[in-house]
């Protein structure tokens, strides 16, 4: 048994008992009726411990040179495996843990610390990234889409891993996290023969899945997408192209959003179906690893499907219901990719505090010239205020509340905060700032797909704003 689930099993009933992240079997959690609580249970507490324990000692020596080579970091990921970081998330009767998203999130924020690019690969990042997270804490999303229900992890569980992950390598962090978002529309929309086949999967073996949405025409446009699936008797016979698939050459499995309605006058709503495809099926091509500017050790890559035949076992819900489960889980995914971005500015600072100290001009460190000792004073305030934003809208998802805007907000300002803390991390060490012997121009270089992948800052507030001006219009009514 490894040390995670020894420290979850040996503390799950006062964990149940005391955490404000442990969900209610078929219901959201009920809000305490005694305020604001900022203490981690401790729960939470060991599981931070030990995912700050490995990203110290596992990931930060390394990110450097995985950063160089562009490497996928299975080392990393088998090793967390075996400790117990990957795939907390996965319910109880599929063999998992059943964590919460939120604890998930601060892992994720302390592996990202040392390598964000890795962290997607470890499937705590959808527990946050994206999506499993999303029906963990709140069944009534699992039922809207037609889940199956069973979703015991909260949301806020999630973040945390991520945070922790985040701290270490964002690189890394993708990696392992971009498995979770892959897991996460069979989490919150398989049935249990589903959950049980491909999620229990990854209990028994280092194995990651991947999320295909993405195409040459369709990004932030969802609705665009090409890639389609015809019935033939009891098979779908899927034909397309992905691209910008994190994790597409080394996935055991896809989620894969397809055209199933050819009518161009279908609703979005209705047009598309959702299914697993396993990678080594006929006629899955995974094209080559794309080169990245950063977070490089994600595996990053097209995808073709040409004749893919899928056994109508493997769709997921029914035919139509794949829109709403490809958008359902973002606001459960948001939070956990806001929690990456802030253990990636996290770490700015912490990096660029420590040079400021050592730094000297004038015959004083760097930190005591006011215009750096600002320049702390501004990262700090923006990572206090990133965090508290990805787990407010954490919590929200865990007890039931809808989290649309605050999920948007949270991604979008941790983002930014995670880009400017980066950017002046790199003016603070100056010369060296821009010299690969020091760690923060990849901080730079890794905080930039923060601003694009789940959802454009740009597409943040859109949503946003669409958000409070249909509130406002209905309060008017």
């Amino acid at each position: 048994m490894n040390p995670l689930t020894q420290v979850v099993r040996a503390t799950r009933p006062l964990y149940r008992k005391l955490s404000t992240t442990a969900t209610l079997a078929s219901a959201p959690k009920p809000i305490p009726p005694t305020g604001l609580c900022f203490e981690l249970s401790e729960e939470q507490k060991a599981l931070q411990d030990l995912a700050r324990k490995f990203t110290k000692e596992e990931i930060i020596p390394v990110a450097a040179q995985y950063d160089k080579s562009g490497e996928y970091p299975w080392p990393i990921v088998k090793k967390a495996w075996e400790v117990g970081l990957m795939n907390g998330h996965i319910p109880e009767h599929c063999g998992g843990l059943g964590l919460g998203v939120s604890d998930s999130c601060l892992v994720c924020e302390e592996l990202a610390f040392g390598c964000a690019g890795g962290i997607g690969n470890f499937g705590v990042f959808d527990e946050c990234i994206i999506g499993e997270e999303f029906s963990f804490g709140c069944t009534g999303i699992a039922t809207a889409v037609g889940g199956t229900g069973g979703m015991d992890v909260g949301v806020f569980d999630g973040c945390l891993v991520a945070e922790e992950l985040a701290f270490g390598c964002t690189g890394i962090m993708t990696a392992m996290e971009a498995s979770g978002l892959g897991q996460t529309p069979v989490i919150i929309a398989g049935n249990k023969e589903q959950q049980k086949k491909y999620l229990g999967r990854l209990i028994d073996e280092p194995l990651v899945a991947a999320y295909c949405v993405t195409e040459p025409g369709a990004g932030s446009d969802v609705a665009g997408v090409k890639t389609k699936a015809e019935k033939k008797g009891d098979e779908w016979i899927l034909n397309g192209q992905k691209m910008w698939i994190t994790n597409g050459g080394v996935a055991n499995w896809y989620f894969v959003l397809a055209r199933t309605n050819p009518d161009p006058k279908c609703p979005a709503s209705k047009a598309f179906t959702g299914f697993i495809v396993e990678r080594d099926w006929p006629g899955v091509v995974p094209g080559r690893k794309e080169q990245n500017m950063g977070q490089r050790a994600s595996d990053t890559r097209g995808i073709t499907f040409e004749d893919v035949r899928i056994p109508k076992e493997n769709v997921l819900i029914g035919e139509g219901a794949g829109f709403k489960i490809a958008m359902g889980a973002f606001d459960k995914t948001r939070p956990p990719v806001a929690a990456g971005a802030t253990g990636l500015a996290t770490r700015a600072l912490h990096e660029a505090t420590k040079y400021s100290l050592e730094r000297k001009t004038f015959g004083v460190p760097i930190a005591h010239h006011q215009a750096v000792a600002f320049m702390l004073a501004d990262m700090a305030i923006g990572v206090e205020t990133a965090r508290l934003a990805w787990q407010k809208s954490a919590w929200m998802v865990d007890h039931g509340q809808k989290n649309t805007v605050l999920a948007s907000v949270a991604k979008c300002f941790a983002s930014e905060v995670a880009n400017k803390s980066a950017a002046d991390a790199v003016q603070i060490f100056g010369g060296n700032g821009f010299n690969t012997e020091y760690p923060v121009e990849k901080l730079m270089r890794d905080a930039k797909i923060y601003q694009i992948y789940e959802g454009t800052s740009q597409i943040q507030r859109l949503i946003i704003s669409r958000e409070i001006l249909t509130a406002a219009k209905q309060s008017n009514a």
